[in-house]
């Protein structure tokens, strides 16, 4: 893969071309995004309860199950049988929204609940991709 640097600020008239005087770097996505292969998977974010930490509907969420959760982590986690996206408050046993407009859950010792992995990465689609359109009636 070619990589340009583009250096784009608010306020762009232009683009310089990229014909010139580019920089060819050896780059692999999956190096760059996963560190721990054969215990990551990529989960599609739904709803706006993330957006205050950069998730929004439609991302995508590298999960790795290899990382041990910490408080503050974002995780995905199953609860009650739905699995979730929310920020892990291990002190307070909470999972916690970063949108005001939705409350924290307690985990409670009768919650069906398990961490699944922690989001180490979410990347923005800014075009829908035929891969990850929803297969919902």
């Amino acid at each position: 893969m070619r990589v340009i640097p583009i250096a784009a600020s608010a306020g762009i008239t232009g683009f310089e071309s990229p014909a010139a005087e580019y920089l060819q770097l050896s780059l692999s996505l999956d190096e760059m995004l996963v560190q721990h292969p054969s215990s990551t998977f990529i989960g599609l974010a739904e709803g706006e309860s993330m957006q205050g930490v950069g998730i929004f509907d439609g991302d995508l969420l590298i999960v790795d199950r290899h990382e041990t959760a910490k408080s503050g982590d974002v995780i995905v986690a199953n609860f009650n049988g739905e699995f979730v996206c929310k920020i892990i408050d291990m002190q307070r046993r909470m999972l916690v929204s970063s949108n005001e407009q939705h409350l924290p859950v307690t985990i409670c010792d009768y919650d069906d609940f398990s961490i699944e992995g922690v989001v180490i990465r979410s990347i923005r689609c800014h075009r829908q991709s035929p891969l990850f359109i929803s297969k919902k009636g």
